[in-house]
């Protein structure tokens, strides 16, 4: 599958879903290792196997900009467009605390100011501790009630 959207996927906020991430983010994305071999050929289905084995929330990090596997999953969600019942169960799953973190960054890239109250608000009532990578690789612990609040 090439680096490319969905054919019949929409436009968000009237672009390209992955061009919601930076052009540099996106190709440092495309040569990452975890890119080539976790998110060849996902589909939605199995994207939910995949975010159940994310350990921690972040962006990128490192002298030479190495993204995290949780971004990569938000650029394989862009571009495959899950259906918005999917994303809500991500975001409802109580089990699996950065399936739900990941649901909520998606909706909220991709979601109407609406969805994004009506889903995330109730988030603030849960209080378990997230491990975050900051750009310099170094872990640290943040709340999902904070996480959801820097999102909001």
């Amino acid at each position: 599958m090439a680096n490319r959207t969905v054919k019949d996927a929409r436009n968000v906020h009237g672009t390209n879903p992955q061009y919601l991430i930076e052009k540099i983010i996106r190709s440092r994305i495309y040569d990452s290792k975890y890119w080539k071999e976790q998110c060849f050929a996902l589909t939605a289905e199995l994207l939910v196997d995949k975010a159940m084995d994310i350990r921690f929330v972040g962006g990128v990090y490192g002298g030479n900009i190495k993204p995290t596997p949780f971004l990569c999953l938000t650029l394989k969600m862009l571009q495959i467009q899950p259906e918005k019942d999917i994303v809500v169960e991500f975001i409802k799953n109580e089990e699996f605390k950065y399936v739900r973190a990941l649901g909520a960054f998606y909706l909220r890239l991709t979601g109407s100011s609406q969805d994004c109250y009506k889903y995330l608000e109730p988030l603030y009532n849960d209080n378990r501790k997230l491990r975050r990578q900051n750009r310099m690789g170094h872990y640290e612990l943040v709340h999902m009630d904070e996480f959801i609040d820097e999102l909001l």
